[in-house]
Parts: C-alpha cells; structure tokens; sequence
C-alpha cells in the first residue's frame, strides 16, 4: 500500500513549496531599504511583472511537462515537439511584451533585452520540466518494474513452496492401511501426526513468515512418521535444541534437506543412519542433516518427485541472499547438508 507521501495532495503541496521557495529568492537574498515613495512605486510595478512572468513560465513548465512531450517527444514527432516549443516561446514573449506596455505602461522597452531575458528562462524551464518528466517517468516505471518483479517472485515462490513430495503421501497413507489392518494402536497417533502436518502444509506454508517452533513441529511431525514407516530398517537421531527467540522462517525450508535424507539414506543402504540438528541462537540458525548413502547404487527418478535441492536453493537465494550459507558435502558414503541462516 502506498505512503501518505504518494499521495495527489502531498505532491501538490510538494509542488507549490517548491516554486513558493524559487521564486522568493530574489525576495530573500535581496536586502530589504526604505525607498522613497516614488521607487516603491517603481517597485510595485515591478513585482506585478514578476508575478506574471512567474505565472506564466510555470503553465509553461506543466505545458510541456503533461502536453508536449507525452504528446510530442516520446512519440518521437520531434519536428511537432520542437514547433510547439517555439510557438510557446514566441507567446511567452508577446504576453511578457503586453503585460509592460497595458498593466505597467513601461516607457523604456527594450527589445534586444526582453528577448534575451526571456529567452534565457525559456531554455532553463524547457530542460527543466523535460528533466521533471523525464525522471518522473523513470521512476514510476522502476516501481512498477519493481512490482511486477514482486508479484513474480511471490508466484515462483509460491509454487516452489506447493511442490511437496507426493511419495511420502503415498507411503504414509500406505502405512496408516496396513496399520488399520492390523488394528495397530499406533494407528490413532499417527493420523493426528498426518493431520498436523497437513495442516501445516495447507494453511501455514500461504503465510510469509512462519515461527521458526512450528516450523520445527513440522519436521518432528514429519520424521516421526518416517520412523514409523521404516521402523528399525533406519536409524534417525534427532536434536532439536530450544530456540531462544521468537524467531521466523520461510515456512517448509527446512523439511527439503530431511526429504532428500529419507529418499537418498534409506532402501538399500546397509545400516541406515540419519542425523538431524538445528540450534537456534542469537538471531542465527544451524541446521545440519547427514544421511549414508551408496554412491554405486542408481536411483530412478520420476517426474513427479520435485526439484528437490534445486528448489531449496532456488529459495534460499531469492529469500536470504547474502544472508545464508549452504554447504552440501559427499564424502566417506555421508552425505551432509550444513545451513547457516540469519534469522534478523
């Protein structure tokens, strides 16, 4: 939502503060005397042809402001552009011209020097209303380039956020049926787990920010009914450590690094062990996951599994910038993800 500074009257105002003070200038720098009678006369005169030429030279400002080079210039019609201009000028000229000789009745014209006046306050206000619209354009062209660039960046964000995993759907409800069948009574708990997590991913995940604890309830969520799945077959060791702040995260950031665990560290893999880490302190985050896996192994990847870490990258750049540092490591069968995040 725009500023009371964007607003029509606030621009007028800046406006007419603005020709009040250029204008006054000459009132300001000149020093102020006691004039006999007969030169404030001449004073008053003077101040009349002022207030004309004022009046004058600022309709000409907004004429080729908002007329002339909308119309003229940006159309490139700059033979139209220029005739308009001269025309201007040579009506500036005559009514200057007028206003001496019928408001005034000055005696002592000269023509050489009205020209010369006119034609130097000519050439100041033509490149300044031309500058005023020029960079009045530009910047309302950068905002909506900027907005546009906004609304993007919320739709791609948007999508990478949506593309959860629909593998881990399917093996949980497979799981919840074989436990139904068996009339487990793990069966209850892990509904309210999935029912959760869903939760989470439905109505938390459209929020910008998320707190940094639901976040991570999401994830115990998540690994929990992993474990339930796989049973002994996986080791997870989980730590969560206290956050000591109410802090805020990119909602499903963190679950992309235990997906790619669970895909990649389980299977086929011999002793399958996955760790999981976060600490949270003084504004910043340390999130670590470590998984084995076999590097000989061949894994068959359908099209409907996501981007994975692609997206997680993707994210974290578009979000955290400089602000965060990611380092994925492969060595000794371990693969490890380390994420350092400032949450301020």
């Amino acid at each position: 939502m725009p500023g009371w500074y964007s607003k029509k009257w606030f621009t007028v105002l800046l406006h007419v503060a603005a020709w009040v003070l250029l204008f006054s200038l000459p009132f300001i720098l000149r020093p102020s005397m006691n004039r006999p009678a007969e030169q404030e006369q001449h004073a008053l005169q003077a101040l009349i042809r002022y207030l004309i030429n004022d009046i004058i030279y600022i309709s000409y400002f907004y004429l080729n402001a908002l007329v002339f080079i909308p119309k003229f210039f940006y159309k490139r019609k700059y033979k139209e552009f220029a005739l308009a201009n001269i025309l201007s000028f040579i009506g500036i000229v005559f009514i200057t011209w007028l206003s001496l000789f019928q408001l005034i009745k000055q005696s002592n014209f000269s023509l050489s020097g009205h020209l010369l006046f006119n034609v130097f306050f000519f050439l100041f206000f033509l490149a300044a209303s031309t500058a005023y619209r020029m960079i009045r354009d530009r910047t309302k062209a950068d905002r909506i380039a900027r907005e546009k660039e906004n609304e993007n960046l919320k739709t791609e964000l948007s999508l990478l956020r949506s593309q959860a995993s629909p593998h881990f759907m399917f093996n949980v409800l497979n799981n919840m049926v074989a436990m139904a069948r068996k009339k487990s009574e793990l069966l209850e708990p892990s509904l309210l787990k999935f029912s959760s997590l869903m939760r989470y991913m439905l109505y938390e995940a459209d929020e910008e920010k998320v707190l940094l604890e639901k976040e991570i309830d999401y994830l115990h969520s998540y690994i929990d009914l992993q474990q339930q799945r796989f049973g002994k077959n996986v080791q997870v060791n989980v730590n969560f450590d206290a956050v000591d702040g109410n802090y805020e995260i990119e909602p499903m950031l963190l679950i992309r690094f235990v997906e790619n665990a669970f895909k990649h560290g389980t299977g086929m893999i011999e002793n399958a062990v996955i760790d999981v880490q976060l600490k949270a302190e003084n504004g910043n985050l340390n999130f670590n996951v470590k998984n084995k896996y076999d590097p000989a192994s061949v894994e068959i990847k359908d099209k409907t599994s996501g981007i994975g870490l692609t997206n997680v990258k993707r994210r974290l750049n578009l979000l955290y910038g400089n602000k965060h540092k990611l380092t994925i490591t492969q060595k000794d069968n371990l693969f490890t993800v380390s994420l350092q995040l400032n949450l301020k």
